[in-house]
């Protein structure tokens, strides 16, 4: 009974750890992008949201350029740090978090854009910290669009083959 599920856990084991992956990494740099005007702005936006409109396949095989262990990154992982990453769950969680993470970005922008900067800035006069703006203000008036972005993103790390199979294909 319990080898049967091995691959449904295996599945959401790395969906959920991309998911969260993603999460982070997306709610960190859509704030950023949606609150500061810098150059080169818009093609970060653009280089960030590239996994949504590219093939899975083509995901893969950048993935293994960059962490095989021949790949610009994989090569100091494993020569300095002994990690491996293909053809490993930790892959599949890379490989899953990579394509999944453009939905919580851009979800997370967008519902950050949609907050009144009026009520940060409201917030800063009565003495909270950037910090503070972020999670008493910014966070909780972005939550519902954050969580669309989260969800979506679950679903597509859950469903996610092509990338995976090309960096984890032995799982």
């Amino acid at each position: 009974m319990l080898k049967s599920l091995a691959p449904l856990l295996l599945t959401l084991k790395v969906a959920g750890l991309a998911t969260l992956a993603a999460f982070l990494a997306g709610v960190a740099l859509a704030f950023c992008i949606a609150r500061f005007r810098f150059p080169g702005r818009e093609w970060l936006d653009a280089l960030l949201t590239l996994p949504l409109v590219l093939p899975p396949t083509v995901l893969g095989y950048y993935l293994i350029v960059l962490i095989g262990r021949n790949g610009w990154i994989g090569r100091w992982l494993y020569e300095a740090l002994g990690i491996t990453l293909m053809f490993t769950w930790q892959g599949a969680v890379l490989a899953s978090t990579v394509v999944s993470f453009p939905l919580v970005y851009k979800a997370a922008r967008s519902a950050f854009e949609s907050v009144d900067p009026n009520l940060e800035k409201a917030a800063r006069t009565l003495g909270l910290l950037e910090l503070e703006v972020f999670f008493r203000v910014s966070f909780p008036l972005a939550w519902r669009g954050i969580m669309a972005g989260a969800m979506l993103a679950f679903a597509r790390a859950m469903g996610e083959f092509g990338a995976t199979l090309m960096v984890a294909g032995n799982l």
